[in-house]
């Protein structure tokens, strides 16, 4: 197992150097120059030495998770519908993803392709369409509706899909209570005994993808006790399924006796768990804190920032508080050097809900992994979306990282929701 602590304070370090910068900025002139000059060359982003990003489309939308096919053909979801589309279709070729058409009255979040067919979802439902040999959707106008009447009220109502080998498909729904208190939100309010929502939200359910108009009673709780997943993929390492949970908000707003203002901001970590059937990690009764490297009890069921707990799944890794992880992959391909095979990309949303502290993320970090288990220090892999420190820091990102889709080549792409636009990252040895 990583050694969380260690792991987290080393990163969470790194994060505060870096929303800091503002007020180092007599640093050097000539070298801000040179830098600005080399991020906007980079489609305004900063990689690792050997990778370079360009911009394949803009405007798009409110660009979500997104699949690349063997003939560069784009297909993006959006969270809302563009003149009546949903999910927009692009091609690729000489640098630059052009849209060719769309289909869709519904707008969301989760799209995958696997064995002859296109599965897309709303916030309610899930469809399926099938492919042509090219892997062009055969009749757009008629999906097959394979999930219906899932849960989508108030918050946390996207819903990201992923595919097995086995004709399974895995479904978050998220919770739509930030801790399932009495009173949402609200100051010194208790949690509901037994928090009755996790019956139908707060966890993954899954459901076979041959079979329509399936409902929640269908389908399989998966896994319980994840606030809210955005971020999934099939780790094929190790043929089981990874998710980015969303961890709770506002420990100081709603117990303001038990936790400052500064733990409020950096608690709890951003985890990422290894899911198999019957995983409980552990919401809304726990949170896990990456200082003190333990689950601790909620201040809602009786927690008081002390008080720890060993019953639920033990996170794989954890990360910065509140940065919104709503894209994750898993990269195979052999483009990139060999210490990225296998491991993760994960896309932060950046936070909203970090002050007075400064706000953070809006970034693509890379989880190494080694025999099929998360090993070592993540690193920012991506950055520069926001367009500068300053705008990082005060939450007015322009660009904020989402889906993350491996193209047929190994180049990444990465779809920002904020402004449309469409990124490619390639690697060339130098």
């Amino acid at each position: 197992m990583l050694n969380l602590k260690t792991h987290f304070l080393s990163n969470f370090k790194a994060i505060a150097v870096k929303v800091a910068l503002p007020v180092c900025i007599a640093l050097s002139t000539f070298a801000q120059t040179s830098n600005a000059q080399t991020a906007v060359k980079n489609a305004g982003l900063k990689t690792p030495e050997g990778f370079s990003a360009t911009i394949l489309a803009s405007n798009l939308g409110s660009a979500r998770h997104l699949v690349v096919t063997p003939q560069h053909d784009i297909y993006i979801r959006l969270a809302k519908p563009v003149n009546g589309k949903g999910t927009l279709v692009l091609h690729e070729s000489g640098g630059k993803a052009v849209v060719k058409s769309g289909f869709g009255n519904y707008g969301g979040t989760g799209i995958y392709m696997k064995n002859g067919y296109l599965y897309d979802s709303s916030n309610e439902e899930i469809f399926r369409y099938k492919l042509n040999a090219q892997n062009e959707v055969i009749n757009p106008n008629a999906p097959e509706k394979i999930v219906t009447g899932l849960i989508s009220r108030f918050q946390h109502e996207t819903k990201s899909i992923v595919v097995d080998d086995n004709n399974n498909i895995y479904v978050n729904i998220g919770a739509y209570l930030n801790s399932c208190q009495e009173k949402d939100r609200q100051r010194g309010s208790m949690g509901i005994k037994g928090c009755p929502l996790l019956d139908s939200a707060g966890g993954i359910w899954m459901f076979k993808t041959d079979k329509p108009n399936q409902q929640l009673g269908d389908g399989t709780r998966y896994a319980t006790g994840l606030r809210n997943v955005v971020g999934l993929d099939w780790n094929k390492k190790d043929n089981q399924l990874y998710v980015m949970q969303h961890g709770r908000d506002q420990l100081h707003d709603i117990f303001p006796d038990l936790y400052t203002v500064k733990q409020s901001a950096d608690l709890p970590a951003e985890c990422m768990y290894a899911l198999k059937k019957g995983a409980n990690a552990g919401w809304p009764y726990i949170y896990y804190d990456p200082f003190q490297h333990k689950e601790m009890v909620a201040p809602e069921y009786g927690g008081d920032g002390k008080k720890s707990t060993t019953e639920y799944l033990e996170p794989a890794a954890a990360y910065p508080a509140h940065l919104a992880p709503v894209g994750l992959l898993f990269y195979t391909g052999n483009q990139f050097p060999e210490k990225y095979k296998n491991g993760a990309f994960i896309a932060f949303h950046g936070s909203w809900n970090r002050a007075p502290e400064p706000q953070a993320g809006y970034y693509v970090v890379f989880q190494p992994f080694k025999n099929g288990k998360p090993t070592g220090q993540w690193e920012v892999f991506a950055d520069g979306f926001s367009g500068s420190p300053e705008k990082t820091a005060s939450g007015r990102a322009e660009h904020r990282p989402c889906g993350l889709a491996q193209g047929p080549d190994g180049s990444l792409y990465v779809t920002d929701d904020s402004k449309g636009t469409l990124y490619k990252i390639t690697y060339k040895k130098l």
